[in-house]
């Protein structure tokens, strides 16, 4: 018997790790391309494992000749037979195909995204599609749950990509890099039944309810008799109410939260709450019952996200919008609030520390009443100087979204591998920045941004140490991706091209900068 046959005889299915080096170095070389060995995945009577030829990857799926195993025949692509060690081989290199990555899907659970609960997650959006395997190695040994596969509706038609694309590319990531720990799936900021239908199609499992279109901003400034009159004008039966039921169930005087934090409670309070947040809970009832009626007896996760709205969440409006969640039977793992201070685009937060402490202690309190359930922190890449405030209050019941900062970090190695590639994007970002911005939360100032021109190709990367230029670059992403020129992209190609040709050097900067934002929140 031959190394092949000794390696995948009576094997689960499962990574191999450092004992399949062997047999993945002699597969791979055999069919002519190069291992990702840590990829090598044993399965019953036979193997898989991503490898290249250039900056162009496959899926080789391999089994003794003899016998084949049924989960090979779901996989396509051109087949041959090598011998190894007197073996002889049969092998299909696939190409990365939708076709392909629901075989993977299918066949083996540990590569597919599933649900998580409340345990500690980082979502990592991917907007070129090919970062996953720096994602991977940023969180490796933490104990936090990755969420490689993340984007919103907004951001794939951003970036020309569909529900479809993301989960895929994300999976094929997940299998590069050898990770069977699992991993979740996040279809974020949603806002109708339509796209929520098209990305329960392709296997998300957690699904982001975006109701900040129902939310009344205006409420914040109503006081008394206007006030009251709002009140009364709220549609209660979306609530499946009476204003004078939803008066009777809320205290009129202070309360005392998990953590013996107070919760101050009166009429005015419960008025405001309601006319601000009460749509906004109908709505996401509402989606949660189309998602529940979609997914079947499939698992699933669902999360609140109100934080793209003008003003803050205080800590009586978290407390309404629980409360009426939970008596609508809605059931949710993770809530995001609008907090305290700046959360703008790839920078650090904007604020009073200390407030933004107090204010968070309020939000786990709630978040304790009516759970657990996770705070999910929205825009939350680099915000370095609280997430030791969050990791410490919530106690790990948290989940970090990430998405804009992989971009940037690609952006430095490309400063860095493809100096004039850079300047391009870089000068285009200028042209682009004043339109790009309008619907993003963000205060840099171009004027403070060098141009290409004015610097050497060593002092390029600097660009993206500055908040000016990282957010210059952070919201021309969507346009530097879709420029086109004759049908083409002009620069799409060419920034997945450098990377992949840099591949190491890309991954490591993920693993760098991603690691800064995981640490404060690693189970020790």
């Amino acid at each position: 018997m031959g190394v092949f046959a000794r390696f995948v005889e009576g094997a689960e299915a499962g990574f191999a790790g450092g004992g399949g080096a062997q047999v993945a170095q002699a597969l791979s070389q055999a069919a002519g391309l190069m291992p990702y060995e840590r990829s090598l995945w044993r399965a019953a009577g036979g193997a898989l494992m991503m490898a290249r030829t250039g900056v162009d990857k496959s899926v080789l799926v391999a089994w003794p000749k003899a016998e084949v195993p049924s989960w090979t025949r779901d996989f396509t692509g051109r087949g041959m037979t090598v011998t190894l060690d007197g073996d002889e081989v049969a092998v299909k290199i696939c190409a990365l195909t939708h076709e392909n990555a629901l075989a993977l899907r299918h066949n083996f659970a540990l590569l597919a995204p599933r649900t998580f609960g409340v345990q500690t997650a980082v979502g990592t959006g991917d907007r070129l599609g090919i970062a996953t395997p720096g994602h991977i190695r940023a969180v490796r040994g933490t104990g936090v749950v990755p969420f490689p596969v993340q984007q919103s509706i907004r951001e794939m038609t951003r970036t020309d990509r569909s529900p479809r694309q993301v989960m895929d590319e994300a999976c094929w990531g997940v299998l590069e890099e050898g990770w069977g720990e699992g991993f979740g799936s996040d279809a974020d900021h949603l806002k109708n039944t339509t796209d929520i239908d098209t990305c329960v199609a392709v296997g998300f499992t957690m699904f982001t309810i975006d109701p900040g279109d129902h939310v009344n901003d205006l409420a914040d400034g109503l006081e008394g008799r206007a006030l009251g009159e709002a009140f009364e004008a709220l549609d209660a039966r979306a609530l499946e109410t009476t204003a004078a039921d939803l008066r009777r169930g809320y205290p009129s005087r202070a309360v005392t939260l998990p953590g013996d934090v107070r919760l101050d409670a009166d009429e005015e309070m419960l008025a405001r709450a309601a006319v601000k947040y009460g749509a906004a809970v109908a709505h996401t009832a509402s989606m949660f019952r189309h998602t529940a009626g979609a997914m079947g007896a499939r698992p699933f996760e669902l999360e609140m996200s109100v934080d793209e709205t003008e003003t803050a969440t205080t800590t009586f409006e978290h407390y309404f919008v629980a409360r009426e969640l939970s008596r609508l039977g809605v059931k949710w793992v993770s809530l995001a609030p609008r907090f305290v201070g700046e959360f703008e685009k790839g920078i650090d937060y904007k604020g009073d520390v200390k407030m933004f402490a107090d204010a968070f202690a309020g939000h786990v309190a709630v978040m304790r009443e009516f759970g657990p359930y996770k705070i999910s922190i929205h825009s939350g890449s680099d915000k370095f100087s609280i997430y030791p405030v969050m990791a410490q209050m919530a106690d790990g019941l948290v989940h970090l979204k990430t998405a804009g900062t992989s971009y940037l970090e690609a952006l430095r190695v490309i400063a860095h591998i493809a100096p004039e590639l850079f300047r391009e994007i870089l000068d285009f970002a200028f042209e682009r920045y004043d339109t790009d911005k309008a619907s993003y939360h963000v205060s840099a100032d171009p004027g403070r941004v060098p141009r290409p021109a004015t610097l050497k190709d060593r002092d390029l990367p600097q660009v993206l140490d500055g908040d000016d230029g990282r957010q210059l670059l952070h919201v021309t992403f969507g346009s530097v991706l879709t420029a086109k020129a004759e049908g083409r992209y002009i620069y799409r190609g060419r920034l997945v091209s450098a990377l992949r040709t840099g591949e190491e050097e890309h991954y490591e900067a993920l693993e760098k900068h991603l690691r800064r934002h995981i640490e404060p929140f690693a189970k020790q």
